[in-house]
């Protein structure tokens, strides 16, 4: 899945860059643009004929490109346009019209009906070129656009070669359609991927399909390109837009709702459902006017434009205003947005400048890449909260174990502790007598082979008296005289028990704890576990050897570190240490460490260890101090 959203951000980034070098429309620098002509002055004539083909005799009004659009009456439904055109020698002339905003369109060179386009769906954006031979040239092209609810305008005016105007209409407005296209492939890729997601990420993954799915089909369906290249689905084309348009909102606020909550007073979630109310309104209009071949447009435009400006100014001051309070709170998500919607906003602001500065004739450019950045924006802000989920899996997932491996150990210490309890008494009884009358036969055996027959029995149930001590220690650990404990005094008392046992096997015991340590405990349970831990590394020492105990104060917490230079453990080894009858030990029960482990738990205490084969043990027990 971060392969995926790599991809997307990758293709964001490629699209971009491809499509913000657009071509310019005029070829000053070819050698066929050096015949060119931009027209810059043209006249028109406002009037209601709808229907007329004759264009008037006088009532002109000449206009220049780079002025102040001319004041039009009220209630204008059709507009003539006359165009001198200049002489030029060129033997396939064509006369471009980059922007002719009707919904019909008519042209007419020498009273002849060169070029019709009539829609009957609604949109205005109109781009042609007019074929024009030898003897057109040096004459005048009449246009005549008609629309109801439009206003009527022309720019863009061109004299020049017929194949390289065409060509330059049609790659001018290309880089829209790849941008767009881009945005829906990834969308549909993104859909597609969705069923690998689990359902705590679809809702997410969902809006974000969704979102940038509709700003690609925007750019699609907008695009004069498609009108121009097969004009006949229009009508298709135009639903398409007025659909997708419809579905943006809805799919923003499911977006900002899934990342940053119903936000205050459920302003969030309220608005979504205005969203989603006004598409559901604006759909049913659209497709009640369709069916009526336009009859309620009127009504259905005023409208559904209504719903969706009050939905953009609202729904942006909204998500400004969501974006400031999280961004105050130093939320990482509402900042990479916010830092998405300015780029956008401050790449629209220079292509508005660079409009007016150049007197209207610019050619919006630098709006794709604030595009570009408010998706790539979401994308960031997905992926990040996939793989703080994909974390949080991952470390419910490590906690989980631990705690069953918890549960099962204290599963077992209870099967132990209910055993030992109901049975160590019993069996400690009959073996005190045992071992009473087996010393007194031992007393009166005549033979030497008959008294060794007896100590070995004697030794045999001392040893199993002491394993029943330990499941009695086991059974119950609870520390019945607490005090407060000096563990310098207690490790003086332990060395002196066993640095004797060290020496005897050819090791060495080194002291190093202060005074000043002291935590609370009973101070026999504290000296069985650290006699059976020490006893543990002297046996593992197999000679000569050292063990260092040092004890420290750190975060305040008495640590005791006990590290030998024995013959070490591997990681499976370590794992099942304190589980019940598991032991390296020929002759071990592994009771000694489950009675450590648990004087420390009851202690309040931590043990943690370390080991590597061949090189030795260290283990860490840490106390509260006082």
């Amino acid at each position: 899945m971060k392969a995926i959203l790599r991809s997307i951000l990758f293709i964001l980034v490629i699209i971009a860059i491809f499509t913000s070098f657009r071509p310019t429309i005029i070829f000053a620098n070819t050698e066929e643009g050096k015949q060119e002509i931009r027209i810059t002055e043209w006249q028109i004539h406002p009037g209601k004929d709808e229907d007329s083909t004759t264009p008037p005799a006088e009532g002109w009004i000449t206009v220049k490109e780079n002025e102040a659009d001319t004041a039009i009456p009220k209630g204008t439904s059709s507009l003539w346009v006359k165009i001198e055109l200049p002489a030029i020698s060129l033997s396939h002339a064509g006369l471009l019209i980059d922007k002719a905003y009707a919904q019909d369109v008519y042209a007419y060179i020498d009273g002849n009906k060169v070029y019709e386009s009539v829609r009957d769906y609604n949109y205005s954006i109109n781009r042609f070129v007019l074929p024009l031979d030898a003897s057109n040239q040096d004459h005048t092209v009449y246009i005549h656009l008609n629309h109801n609810q439009e206003k009527l305008s022309l720019s863009g005016v061109i004299l020049g070669d017929f194949t390289t105007l065409y060509r330059s209409m049609l790659v001018g407005d290309l880089d829209e359609i790849i941008l767009g296209t881009s945005f829906v492939f990834i969308a549909v890729l993104m859909f597609i991927c969705m069923i690998f997601l689990k359902k705590v990420h679809v809702t997410g993954w969902k809006s974000l399909s969704l979102i940038i799915l509709s700003i690609g089909g925007l750019l699609i369906f907008y695009s004069p390109f498609l009108y121009i290249v097969s004009g006949k689905y229009g009508l298709i084309y135009a639903t398409s837009f007025d659909l997708l348009s419809n579905l943006f909102l809805p799919a923003l606020f499911f977006f900002l709702e899934t990342f940053f909550g119903k936000g205050k007073y459920s302003v969030i979630k309220i608005f979504k459902y205005y969203a989603l109310c006004a598409v559901i309104l604006s759909t049913i209009g659209l497709f009640l006017n369709i069916l009526t071949n336009n009859s309620f447009y009127s009504a259905y435009y005023l409208i559904s434009t209504m719903l969706f400006a009050f939905g953009v100014v609202c729904g942006s001051l909204i998500v400004v205003g969501i974006l400031v309070v999280h961004s105050f709170k130093k939320q990482n998500d509402a900042i990479i947005l916010s830092s998405g919607l300015g780029l956008f906003i401050i790449f629209t602001a220079a292509d508005m400048i660079q409009y007016y500065v150049q007197s209207k004739t610019y050619e919006f450019t630098y709006w794709k890449w604030g595009i570009v950045c408010f998706v790539f924006s979401l994308v960031v802000i997905l992926g990040r909260q996939i793989v703080i989920s994909f974390e949080k899996v991952i470390t419910y997932s490590r906690q989980l174990e631990i705690y069953n491996n918890e549960l099962q150990r204290s599963e077992k210490m209870d099967m132990i502790s209910q055993l030992a309890a109901s049975v160590a008494h019993e069996v400690r009884n009959p073996l005190q007598v045992t071992r009473g009358f087996l010393q007194l036969l031992e007393e009166k055996s005549a033979s030497n082979k008959e008294k060794n027959y007896m100590l070995l029995a004697i030794n045999e149930l001392d040893r199993a008296s002491e394993i029943i001590t330990d499941f009695l220690t086991f059974a119950k650990p609870q520390l019945e005289h607490v005090t407060i404990l000096n563990i310098a005094q207690e490790f003086k008392h332990i060395g002196s028990i066993l640095i004797p046992l060290a020496n005897l096997q050819g090791g060495q015991i080194k002291l190093d704890v202060p005074e000043s340590l002291q935590i609370q405990g009973n101070s026999s349970k504290f000296k069985q576990a650290f006699i059976n831990m020490i006893k543990n590394s002297i046996e593992a020492l197999n000679g000569d050897g050292v063990i260092e105990i040092r004890g420290y104060k750190e975060d305040n917490r008495v640590n005791i570190c006990i590290k030998d230079n024995g013959e070490g453990m591997t990681e499976s080894e370590l794992a099942k240490l304190g589980e019940p009858y598991y032991s390296n030990k020929t002759k071990g029960t592994g009771l000694g460490l489950m009675v450590t482990f648990s004087i420390i738990e009851v202690m309040q205490g931590d043990i943690v260890f370390n080991s590597s084969k061949g090189i030795g043990t260290e283990v860490t027990i840490s106390f509260p101090a006082i």
